[in-house]
């Protein structure tokens, strides 16, 4: 579905990505990253991925059906596949097409002449071996591993990477289909779990069988999956606010019963969820868990697992506070996503920060519904020794290229300092709510959400937004004491940048400060000292004026 307002979850890695260390782009990069000719002019409603993976040589074959409705006529339309996989043919209403080749796009001529406002609908085939996940999920792909029993796990992962590494598609995330079928044909004695729910499996004369998921809400492209194993799984009810969610659990054999306590989790995750952001995005398509042999990833309505069944990340606390132990960072942070990344997109991946940022500062929310206020501030403060303030936040936008790491540590920091800016916690949890209904099931830009915040704050909050995005500086309230009085300014910062603060002085009461980058004054009590609340992710420092 194109949505109406157009005008990598990746996991934490030690490492940059391939985007990040290019200073240069490429025709490629233009044909991935923006929104070309050959697709602005069509709105994709409906896919049906149809797809038979074959372990004993690593390959896939299959086909995509395209349905689109068409906004402005033209006559050629971009479908992207990576190398190197193949597309064999296309149709249209019966018909062969003709489409040429541009590295991982192609461009398919189409007979019929294209009318504004009619439905049509395309089906592509393709066969080959797909890209085989080097490290997934930051450079992923396909696997295929061994389960020690003859069989082979599938599953596929592919932020940044995009979809069409393993399926022909629309690979841009500006458009999503209102609706998918994901039919998926595996041997017998496996099984498939995709997104949404399960409508059918299909016993089949050749010792297979297909599962057949309906997934009833826009998708994004990369949150689609394949996960084939030999599973167990089990089935509970959820009881939120929009009533029963279903939720299941699939795992492999022999982790059934170390699972069945750690996935306790996932009910505990959803009701601090709807707490701070709002309804479960997507009752219709219900939650699942799903094991699989990487780190895990938010796949929409199919989270994947692979946390080894221990507390914080890997069993490591990310804050180095405590409380990163407390609980399953994997269930946690990749559950958050299906708020922030799957309900809301981002248009561009340079606006990867709106699904990484938010869905950082939900470890923390999580903390704080369960372990109190305090903790969770512990836990977000904690994680500013993980912040390189190496470049911007905001990538480069229509070339696929993320920007930097810290759209994860600093950009949670950035909105836990802009709660203390709102200074009225159950305005801000409705502000956080009122995101998720305001653009439900929408793709965004930073714009929409720099302004909805602003606006639902009360204040004018671009400065701050401009500062922590946009550049790498860590403000510093400078201050200075003379007599009765303390001389106050913002310094290390971007023109313009006027956020207030929370201070103390002395032993009297915490009170706000408005600095700007000119000197100002505030008459006190004989006090020399100032505390600045820690909330904030701001440096201070007392002015000598005898250093320049």
């Amino acid at each position: 579905m194109l949505k109406k307002l157009f005008s990598f979850c990746l996991l934490i890695s030690p490492f940059l990505s391939v985007a990040q260390k290019q200073t240069a782009f490429t025709h490629a990069d233009t044909l991935r990253g923006s929104v070309t000719p050959e697709r602005v002019w069509w709105d994709l409603t409906y896919y049906h991925l149809n797809v038979r993976p074959n372990a004993k040589d690593s390959t896939i074959s299959g086909s995509t059906v395209i349905n689109y409705r068409v906004l402005q006529p033209y006559q050629t339309l971009q479908v992207d596949l990576q190398e190197p996989l193949k597309v064999e043919k296309v149709i249209q209403d019966g018909q062969p097409l003709t489409f040429k080749r541009d590295g991982n796009a192609f461009f398919i001529d189409l007979s019929k002449k294209q009318e504004k406002g009619k439905l049509e609908s395309i089906e592509v085939f393709y066969s080959g071996r797909p890209r085989l996940a080097r490290r997934p999920p930051w450079d992923g792909g396909v696997q295929w591993v061994p389960d020690g029993n003859g069989n082979t796990i599938i599953s596929t992962s592919c932020q940044g990477l995009g979809s069409s590494v393993w399926w022909p598609c629309k690979d841009h995330m500006y458009d999503e289909p209102d609706s998918m079928m994901i039919s998926v044909t595996v041997p017998k004695k496996m099984t498939d779990v995709s997104n949404g729910k399960l409508r059918s499996v299909v016993e089949n004369s050749d010792d297979t069988h297909t599962f057949n998921w309906a997934v009833v809400n826009p998708i994004n492209n990369y949150g689609v999956n394949m996960n084939v194993a030999n599973y167990v799984s089990w089935k509970e009810i959820y009881k939120g606010e929009k009533g029963d969610l279903p939720v299941s659990f699939y795992v492999y054999p022999e982790n059934l019963e170390k699972a069945k306590v750690q996935f306790q989790q996932a009910g505990k995750m959803l009701k601090a969820f709807e707490h701070w952001f709002g309804p479960y995005p997507f009752y219709e398509d219900g939650y699942k868990l799903v094991e699989v042999p990487y780190l895990g990833m938010e796949h929409q309505s199919s989270v994947t697992y692979g946390n080894g069944y221990k507390m914080g990340y890997l069993g490591r606390d990310l804050s180095k506070t405590g409380w990163g132990l407390k609980w399953d960072f994997i269930i946690i942070h990749e559950s958050g996503h299906e708020w922030f990344a799957n309900n809301i997109t981002y248009k561009d991946v340079a606006d990867m920060w709106i699904h990484e940022s938010f869905t950082n500062y939900s470890e923390n929310l999580y903390t704080e519904y369960y372990f109190g206020k305090e903790a969770g501030s512990d836990y977000v403060i904690g994680t500013r020794a993980l912040i390189a303030n190496d470049m911007p936040i905001i990538g480069t936008y229509h070339v696929n290229q993320e920007g930097s790491r810290d759209m994860y540590y600093k950009g949670g920091n950035m909105l836990h300092t802009i709660r203390q800016v709102v200074n009225d916690d159950e305005k801000w949890r409705q502000i956080l709510r009122g995101l998720n209904k305001t653009f439900y099931h929408q793709t965004v830009e930073t714009a929409q959400i720099e302004g909805y915040i602003s606006k639902n704050a009360g204040r004018d909050l671009s400065k701050v937004f401009d500062q922590y995005l946009r550049d790498t500086r860590i403000p510093v309230l400078e201050y200075s004491f003379k007599g009765n009085s303390v001389q106050y300014r913002w310094t290390n910062v971007a023109n313009g940048f006027d956020m207030p603060i929370k201070i103390k002085l002395g032993e009297g009461k915490d009170l706000f400060i408005e600095p700007t980058s000119e000197w100002k004054t505030l008459k006190t009590k004989g006090e020399k000292t100032l505390v600045v609340d820690p909330n904030f992710y701001v440096e201070s420092k007392a002015f000598n004026p005898s250093i320049p």
